[in-house]
């Protein structure tokens, strides 16, 4: 089969509520506006508002770790938020992903497109992941109705669309994990899926995965991919343009995923064409 009537076959399982898509930051570039989307993005505005020692500089959670440790939690915060402070009209993929409503749908970037999309109907919500800076309590994570009224630390059963998104949401109110300190008390229990929310790991149940814009070049990202996409269905596949490094090599086939090498923009071209 043709890589481009592969895809499309997947995209079909996505909107029959088959197969998961698994948004990485590269879904976030398809949205109009100027939002970093790209770890390495999000690290260099940082650091042109800090520098950083040559030992962290280009990598985003060394460089957050970096900021929070010698400026304070609030500097950092005060920088990601202005990064991420315009609010860019969805992109076709998120636009789509809305209309179809898949059961679950995780959405591994920091960015508030797919949560914009889906804004103006009822039956979903979104769940993140929470910094345990300034907490007191054993919080992994705090779920949102689609009017974005806390709900509580789990997500509604009865949504018809689950947003997940484990780095959290950069956007006044919500929380986000970036800095090695956010990360710490999740990378110890994320292998017994502690941090993960039930009702994820229900949907996720019998489904295979389709990462699209996504990239596994640092192992942060590795982690939380391998640990999501843990007791799901075999049969992932992935859309992955260009040469892969050799950790990324070895992850897609120690996950078993297909890997479809063709740019994003033949997603959205897929969804553009006529049924």
């Amino acid at each position: 089969m043709a890589a481009a009537d592969r895809l499309s076959a997947l995209l079909d399982e996505v909107a029959a509520g088959r197969r998961v898509p698994y948004l990485g930051a590269g879904v976030a570039a398809t949205a109009a506006g100027g939002q970093p989307a790209s770890p390495g993005a999000l690290c260099a505005a940082i650091e042109a508002r800090v520098r950083a020692p040559k030992r962290a500089s280009g990598n985003l959670w060394s460089v957050a770790q970096y900021v929070e440790g010698r400026r304070f939690r609030r500097t950092l915060d005060a920088i990601v938020q202005e990064a991420f402070a315009g609010r860019p009209d969805p992109g076709p993929v998120h636009r789509w992903i809305a209309q179809v409503r898949p059961p679950l749908v995780v959405d591994a970037w920091y960015d508030g497109a797919l949560i914009a999309a889906a804004e103006g109907s009822g039956g979903w919500g979104f769940v993140q992941g929470v910094s345990r800076h300034g907490e007191w309590s054993e919080i992994w994570t705090r779920a949102y109705d689609a009017a974005g009224s806390l709900v509580g630390e789990e997500p509604d059963p009865a949504w018809d669309m689950l947003i997940y998104k484990p780095h959290g949401l950069i956007r006044e109110g919500h929380a986000f994990l970036m800095s090695d300190n956010d990360y710490v008390e999740v990378l110890t229990e994320i292998d017994i899926q502690s941090p993960i929310p039930e009702e994820v790991q229900n949907r996720r149940t019998g489904r295979p995965f389709l990462f699209l814009g996504c990239r596994f070049d640092d192992q942060m990202l590795r982690t939380f991919a391998r640990q999501i996409a843990k007791r799901s269905a075999k049969g992932h596949a992935a859309v992955i343009e260009g040469d892969l490094t050799r950790m990324e090599a070895r992850f897609l086939e120690e996950l078993g995923i297909e890997r479809l090498d063709l740019p994003l923009d033949a997603v959205t071209e897929a969804l553009a064409a006529p049924a």
